[in-house]
């Protein structure tokens, strides 16, 4: 097996002051045409929250909980941190290998799901960061994780125990109750070059068995795009409604394609869903995103130890697991390029 002397974090990013905030939006969208109405939009999601976005301060904590459980393990990697989209930018940290003579990394990149925007763009840009420092360290990213045991294991947790509260407060017609799978939206066209969709109802369909909850849904959110351009629907905000016409007595809302408790999930689930669910009086259970939770961060070791030691690939449910290393031609560029900005 190839030796490996570090270990490279590789995440989106998100502004860390107010000033950051429509910088970091034009660095999202940059090319894409957005409206400057848009991006402003976008923009307040941010300034509710004091004009930063979390998700820095939640993958240094995911770094430092994975570097103790690596050392904990006799797993002597430095870890790495560097982001697509805001600091610390993946080309200066890819410097900062080099600097410190890193010949050969693997990545771990915070996207669990396989589409363009959540593997190929990511690979393409830890070329690009490679291509601009000169004698830049090899970086091979670790495989997309989604049924990995560790993160089905870590998110059944999670849901189960938002289950469990939603259960004190409407007590016995929690066998009624909705169980509601939300991600990221995409456009409909990546969703056709891609796995994503397909991957998401499966390990749905897997964290309600596990559980023991038979209703549930998989719906969407954060949409960014351009009404003109169809993305996967239906939107978290139309399910709520439709789900309070049906009169269900309680709802927990499980986002299960996020990693951690930035914007999107804090405006709108915490914000906007919440604040729904209250205006239609249908109590509603967020579950917590899976952060640093023990296995999940036992998951990534896992997945560090496969490429060390050449071990058997892990998953769990009716979908094979992801290869150490994409085909040429998985999940390739829509046929039209999604717009708009998403915050993170």
């Amino acid at each position: 097996m190839p030796n490996y002397d570090a270990l490279l974090f590789v995440s989106f990013g998100g502004p860390e002051k107010p000033e950051d905030v429509m910088p970091f939006l034009e660095n999202v969208t940059r090319g894409r045409g957005v409206p400057r109405q848009r991006l402003e939009s976008v923009a307040e999601h941010y300034h509710h929250f004091g004009g930063k976005s979390p998700i820095n301060a939640q993958n240094r904590a995911l770094i430092s909980a994975l570097d103790s459980e690596l050392r904990a393990h006799g797993i002597e990697l430095p870890i790495y941190f560097g982001n697509r989209n805001w600091g610390p930018y993946l080309a200066d940290t890819v410097a900062e290998m080099k600097a410190a003579g890193v010949q050969r990394a693997l990545a771990f990149i915070t996207s669990a799901y396989s589409s363009y925007s959540g593997c190929r763009q990511y690979l393409g840009d830890l070329e690009q960061a490679r291509a601009a420092v000169p004698g830049a360290p090899v970086i091979e990213p670790l495989r997309r994780f989604f049924n990995h045991p560790g993160f089905i294991d870590a998110y059944a947790d999670l849901v189960g125990s938002a289950r469990a509260e939603l259960g004190q407060v409407i007590g016995g017609a929690l066998p009624e109750a909705r169980l509601v799978f939300t991600a990221h939206s995409i456009p409909s066209s990546m969703a056709r070059t891609s796995d994503y969709e397909k991957q998401l109802r499966a390990n749905a369909a897997l964290l309600a068995e596990r559980i023991g909850h038979s209703h549930w849904d998989l719906v969407w959110q954060s949409r960014s795009g351009p009404p003109e351009v169809p993305w996967l629907e239906p939107d978290i905000l139309e399910h709520v409604r439709a789900l309070a016409a049906e009169r269900v007595p309680g709802i927990v809302i499980a986002p299960i394609g996020f990693l951690s408790d930035h914007i999107e999930v804090l405006y709108d689930l915490d914000e906007e869903a919440r604040a729904l669910c209250t205006e239609l009086g249908v109590p509603m259970v967020r579950a917590a995103t899976i952060g640093t939770h023990p296995r999940f961060v036992q998951m990534i070791r896992e997945l560090v130890l496969e490429r060390l030691r050449g071990l058997p690939l892990q998953s769990t449910g009716p979908l094979p697991p992801c290869p150490h290393v994409c085909a040429p031609d998985c999940c390739p560029r829509p046929e039209r390029p999604a717009t708009g900005a998403r915050p993170r």
